[in-house]
């Protein structure tokens, strides 16, 4: 009878183990319709595995910024679930499973990530949702495209949009460029012609016979040219100089581009960057940036980013346009006789004097004011969560100081009196705790 007790016990344990692992298993099916999945930590590594590409919304409820994501998401989702390889938009309350936010190191709201085959890379582009839809696709197109037509390279360019470069070789032998297509897809578009191109084309984007490698950034209106050779990592080396424009306004987003290109950048700094004056400074910028692209050239105003321009010691009354050659990181170079560009003079010939000393070694090393430019780039992605935490601290500070005012210190003695300090204790920690800045804000 025991025995027969013992073997029912097994089986009941047995058919309620296959029912829990059934029903856990059931909990983490996902299904591609077109709707936004709500992730836990529970699921979270599942989704991750299950899906080729997964972009992730790390949100908070109480965020501002995530709330008006939300329909962006919403409207996205329907498309890039239909693509022909689906990208799946999913979200976690980062807020809510704290603990896994700190594990991939989640410390701002909204956090996007997308998971390409696993491998984590944050986002940095475009919130809107056709916009959104568009940058996303770049992620699950062929590495490099094959174009057959003078229509095909205009839906071409014009599907890739403004957010990447664009890399067409026309009369390019496909086979050239694949590897490079494979290595570098996360930051521009790839497409080779299988036709004999039209001289409409050719004229359209600047070159004038076949093969060549045309560079065209849609955001900045730039178009450069390679002839060749076309081996011995000379056609890595364009396309790698060409990531970025020849001349590249410095902002918020901008310097996001910076990370990683390990050339040093002639940088200029003026007074107001949308002043008439500073186009034929640029000009000459430009011209300057053909001859030397072992080099970054970019520009910035103090009006428009004062904080990174006084990390050069520049401000509005130093003497301006500045021009140093920065390394990224925590020094800059000064040419000795040449710290500023004479609006007297010939542009591109003070520029060229500044390069050539540059390159002579007659140069000063300074120490920047400020961050480094992942310092800058971490501040920018942080620094609303810095504010916060000072501004619940002065709360905190405020209380205590208000309470104090509110019952003036008197002399006790006695072990009533020592109550009454223990009582006090509690309750000012008691509004400590209950006052502690969150983890991270937005």
């Amino acid at each position: 009878m025991r025995s027969l007790g013992l073997i029912l016990c097994w089986i009941s344990f047995t058919a309620l183990s296959v029912s829990l692992s059934s029903s856990s298993s059931d909990d983490h099916q996902f299904t591609v319709d077109g709707t936004v999945i709500e992730l836990t930590d529970s699921n979270f590594d599942s989704a991750i595995s299950t899906f080729d590409c997964v972009f992730v919304d790390f949100y908070a409820p109480w965020c501002g910024h995530c709330k008006r994501l939300n329909p962006e998401l919403d409207a996205a989702a329907p498309i890039l679930a239909k693509l022909k390889q689906p990208i799946v938009i999913a979200k976690l309350n980062a807020d809510k499973y704290s603990r896994l936010a700190r594990k991939l190191e989640i410390d701002a709201f909204p956090t996007l990530m997308l998971y390409n085959h696993g491998v984590p890379m944050e986002y940095y582009g475009p919130r809107k949702a056709d916009l959104l839809v568009r940058y996303l696709k770049k992620f699950v197109a062929p590495d490099v495209a094959v174009l057959e037509s003078d229509s095909s390279v205009k839906d071409f360019v014009e599907d890739a949009g403004k957010f990447f470069p664009v890399f067409i070789g026309f009369g390019l032998n496909e086979s050239l460029i694949s590897s490079l297509g494979a290595k570098y897809k996360k930051k521009a578009w790839f497409a080779v012609t299988k036709y004999e191109v039209s001289e409409d084309v050719m004229v359209s984007y600047d070159f004038d016979k076949a093969p060549a490698l045309v560079a065209k950034h849609p955001t900045y209106d730039e178009r450069s040219v390679f002839y060749g050779p076309f081996e011995d990592g000379f056609l890595e080396e364009f396309v790698k100089q060409n990531f970025l424009p020849l001349i590249l306004p410095i902002n918020q987003d901008s310097l996001k581009l910076l990370k990683e290109d390990d050339r040093k950048m002639v940088l200029t700094i003026v007074e107001d960057e949308t002043h008439g004056s500073v186009d034929k400074l640029i000009k000459a910028l430009r011209a300057a940036a053909h001859a030397n692209r072992d080099l970054v050239f970019g520009y910035v105003g103090v009006t428009q980013f004062e904080e990174f321009a006084d990390s050069f010691h520049a401000d509005k009354k130093a003497k301006l346009p500045k021009i140093v050659v920065w390394d990224g990181d925590e020094e800059y170079d000064e040419v000795s006789g040449i710290e500023s560009i004479s609006h007297e003079e010939d542009h591109l010939t003070q520029v060229s004097r500044f390069l050539e000393g540059y390159r002579e070694g007659r140069t000063e090393k300074k120490r920047i004011k400020g961050p480094s430019l992942m310092g800058f780039i971490n501040s920018m992605i942080g620094i609303r969560s810095v504010y916060v935490v000072v501004f619940f601290v002065a709360v905190i500070m405020m209380l205590r100081s208000l309470s104090q005012v509110e019952e003036p210190p008197r002399a006790r003695t006695g072990a009533g009196a020592r109550e009454r300090d223990d009582q006090t204790t509690s309750v000012s920690e008691g509004e400590a705790s209950e006052h502690k800045p969150r983890d991270k804000e937005d």
